[in-house]
């Protein structure tokens, strides 16, 4: 029997928490040094922001307000790959969906409620808690969605090619090891499956613009959230996903602006970025 199934959202128990192991993967390169893609420094200082996931008007607004360019990315990426959409109303039926990273759920529930069958994924206790009970509020929900609370690491250990597509949005610029963990993104979208990725680009502007000006000037970002070493440029995303056996077909600016508090795409992706790549087929 596998241990991550997916399950109904009032079926989940706390034996997540027991799977949630941190399996560290092991490098044959590396004389036995164990990699993990988990700044855990980084997980406690979201999960403070467990109580205020959902205050649309709160500290993470930003966030919140990148949804509706978000799910047309992912809407429209699916399309352009060849997935038929057979109704308007639910344009991700039969879908199946990983948001990895997923928060306390406000990108992976419209992504569910679009008819997709979506797993979120985060190695925040906190956040899938609050996700889980938001999620409850809505009984339409209930066999649409499921969350645990894992690594990508660990989920991708018994959920190889099984993805159509899998979201890191606003993860990457997060996690210690960038290449481990978008070789296990890869692992469970299936063959020809769509990745996804949001981020920050590392340039000076990136620094200016999502450190200075929106942690420490406009506080549209919650101080200390993103460290500018950590940001990753789109040559260096679309070469670790080439290595992962991908081919990336679109590469998207994105810009955010305070006093409208609306994202709009930008054909500068100096600051910020959306990615599609999409799993060869073997």
């Amino acid at each position: 029997m596998k241990v991550l199934q997916y399950l109904p959202i009032r079926s989940i128990s706390m034996r997540s928490v027991t799977q949630n192991k941190m399996t560290e993967q092991i490098d044959p390169k590396s004389n036995g040094i164990k990699r993990s893609t988990v700044d855990f420094a980084n997980v406690e200082h979201l999960s403070k922001f467990s109580n205020k996931w959902w205050d649309i008007n709160g500290d993470l607004r930003v966030l919140h307000a990148l949804n509706p360019l978000r799910i047309q990315f992912v809407r429209d990426g699916l399309a352009n790959t060849g997935v038929k959409i057979e109704s308007t109303h639910l344009p991700l039926e039969g879908l199946k969906i990983l948001d990895v990273g997923c928060g306390g759920g406000f990108l992976t529930e419209p992504l569910a409620r679009m008819g997709a069958q979506v797993t979120g994924i985060d190695v925040s206790k906190e956040l899938i808690k609050i996700a889980k009970e938001h999620a409850i509020l809505d009984d339409s929900l209930q066999d649409q969605l499921n969350y645990i609370e894992t690594s990508v690491e660990d989920f991708a250990c018994e959920n190889k090619n099984k993805y159509d597509a899998v979201i890191a949005s606003e993860v990457i610029e997060h996690v210690d090891d960038k290449e481990l963990f978008l070789k296990n993104c890869v692992d469970v979208s299936q063959p020809g499956g769509s990745i996804f990725i949001t981020t920050f680009n590392k340039t000076l502007p990136s620094w200016l613009g999502g450190i200075i000006a929106a942690e420490r000037v406009l506080k549209v970002i919650p101080l200390g959230t993103h460290d500018w070493n950590k940001f990753i440029s789109p040559a260096e995303t679309q070469r670790l996903l080439e290595r992962c056996g991908c081919k990336t077909k679109l590469i998207r600016g994105m810009c955010y602006n305070p006093l409208k508090q609306k994202w709009v795409w930008t054909k500068s992706t100096a600051i910020t970025y959306a990615l599609h790549a999409v799993k060869r087929k073997e």
